[in-house]
């Protein structure tokens, strides 16, 4: 099992936000970062939104970085931990751009960077965008494989519907081969077909883990999927929020649960064929408290697990 360190205020969702989230600033965070690499954390997700419609802020918040960006400033700051996303919005954002950024941050890492792309569910931020909402799984469809061509080829060519491009050189190439590691996110058959077409990992939210199992199999079982390692991810804090960031009751990762309930819990999802493991922010008094938090879930929680 690979675990995940939570980056404090990276969102503002009402059912998730801790009252001392707030006053993290982007330097507590990447002093943050550095204690998570110093601990053993494998890996930082950063998620995304672009842009918020006014009627969704009380229950999403309107707190979110763009998350290649973000990954740029992270790797800065750190020298060995992995730098991920969950999820990157892939078809707000043109492909030869989102190609261009990740290979640079890949480059620049010395190969740290993953990537989970999402298609996107908040409509009024496509309209905002003046990209189509119902056509989203479409171009994603279409940037995905203009974004390999980019990744892959010395000379690259596509032609497709929402991108074209004819004898083009993308440098820097990633410095991980074939390409940096792709995740899928997402719950619907199409997002995991995507999954199997184009990804090395998964990453569902309103998927509950007596699904997961079957769901894989689903993924295995297409036409397209490549064989090998594939990887499911599993972040606690979607199990305390529902579709539209509607908060929901969920008793598995309380902090108040004692070790081995805890213990039992990732276990559990291990045999599900959880791979990495993000736990949720705790509601603990101050950022040196979470700290603490970390620690002992790296001494703690991590060997009992494995």
């Amino acid at each position: 099992m690979k675990y995940v360190f939570p980056l404090p205020h990276a969102t503002r969702i009402k059912a998730l936000l801790t009252p001392w989230e707030s006053a993290v600033t982007g330097l507590d965070q990447a002093r943050m970062a550095k204690r998570a690499e110093a601990l053993g954390y494998d890996q930082l997700r950063i998620p995304e939104h672009l842009i918020i419609p006014r009627e969704h802020v009380e229950m999403s918040g309107a707190h979110y970085f763009h998350a290649t960006a973000a990954q740029g400033y992270f790797a800065g700051a750190t020298e060995r931990i992995r730098i991920g996303t969950g999820v990157t919005l892939l078809a707000l954002q043109h492909p030869i751009t989102m190609a261009k950024g990740l290979s640079t941050i890949d480059w620049l890492s010395g190969g740290r960077i993953e990537v989970a792309f999402g298609v996107g569910w908040l409509e009024g931020e496509f309209e905002a965008l003046g990209v189509p909402f119902h056509e989203r799984g479409r171009i994603a469809d279409e940037y995905l494989a203009a974004i390999i061509e980019l990744w892959t080829k010395e000379n690259a060519s596509f032609e497709g519907k929402y991108v074209s491009f004819r004898d083009v050189v993308l440098e820097p190439k990633p410095v991980q081969k074939p390409y940096l590691p792709i995740w899928m996110g997402g719950d619907s058959d199409a997002a995991l077909k995507r999954a199997a077409r184009f990804a090395t990992g998964w990453v569902p939210f309103l998927t509950t883990p007596d699904q997961y199992p079957a769901r894989l199999d689903f993924i295995k079982s297409q036409p397209d999927f490549k064989g090998g390692t594939f990887e499911v991810g599993h972040t606690a804090a979607a199990e305390r929020i529902g579709e539209g960031h509607v908060a929901r009751n969920s008793e598995n990762f309380t902090p108040t649960h004692g070790l081995q309930r805890l213990v039992d819990r990732i276990s559990y999802l291990k045999g599900q064929g959880v791979t990495t493991f993000t736990f949720a922010v705790p509601k603990v008094a101050d950022g040196e408290a979470y700290l603490d938090h970390a620690q002992w879930f790296i001494e703690e929680v991590k060997p009992r697990v494995g």
